[in-house]
């Protein structure tokens, strides 16, 4: 997300950095902390487009470390919300190289903040929920949709836009209202954010015809009302007042 997210001490890292291994999705505002004297090295994933396999990203970080190098391994949001930080550390533990692991505001909560849209809410939504909708090997994830439907609390789905009408599909099919207010947040914190609201019967229809193309985060439950985001006849009128 936004640059002036980064915790200080996230700062101080970069600032000291000698090699920065950094995803593609990472900012440019956040790029342009690192040093001029830094190396940069994208490993960016996409869905079906990777730089390097997860096992060579680990590699990657334990040989510039052990060649004496100070490395930042640099992601958006938080390395430990399905951002595979874990895999990453037992690489380099491994290896007896030592890790800081530095959190990061991950993208529900900036997400949420940015809409206004509490995850929580005492009338509304005593939990939430975090899942991925995107599984190893690019599968589904393993999910009981069942109990998820049943919970009736703040549900955020990762990286589920490609998913997104399956998604609704299963729930409802589980037992969740069709009726359950969602919304849809697409580089969430930046300039180009955009926030779509709607019902879980829409959500396949939201990402289509909202042209949300990620990185983005699905939010279903009560709580989803409030967001401050746009109808999808909304952003259709815009756009013809637009043209």
């Amino acid at each position: 997300g936004a640059a002036d997210l980064l915790t200080l001490r996230a700062a101080r890292a970069l600032a000291a950095a000698d090699v920065v291994v950094h995803d593609g999705l990472v900012g440019d505002d956040v790029m342009a902390l690192i040093p001029v004297s830094a190396r940069r090295i994208s490993v960016a994933k996409r869905r079906d487009r990777h730089t390097l396999a997860q096992e060579a990203i680990g590699d990657l970080l334990v040989a510039e470390a052990l060649a004496g190098h100070t490395v930042i391994r640099l992601k958006g949001g938080d390395p430990f919300i399905f951002g595979r930080g874990g895999e990453e550390v037992s690489a380099c533990t491994a290896a007896g190289v030592p890790v800081e692991v530095i959190p990061g505001v991950t993208s529900a909560l900036g997400g949420a903040a940015a809409a206004h849209m509490p995850l929580t809410h005492r009338d509304h939504a005593q939990a939430v929920t975090f899942v991925t909708g995107h599984a190893k090997d690019n599968g589904e994830p393993d999910l009981d949709w069942r109990a998820l439907a049943a919970l009736g609390h703040t549900l955020v789905v990762y990286m589920g836009v490609s998913r997104a009408e399956a998604i609704a599909a299963r729930l409802i099919e589980n037992g969740r209202a069709a009726s359950t207010p969602v919304a849809v947040i697409e580089k969430g914190t930046t300039d180009r954010e955009k926030i779509i609201k709607g019902v879980l019967s829409e959500l396949g229809d939201i990402v289509r015809e909202g042209g949300v193309e990620g990185p983005a985060l699905l939010v279903i439950g009560e709580v989803a009302a409030k967001a401050d985001g746009l109808l999808l006849h909304e952003i259709a009128h815009l756009e013809r007042r637009a043209a």
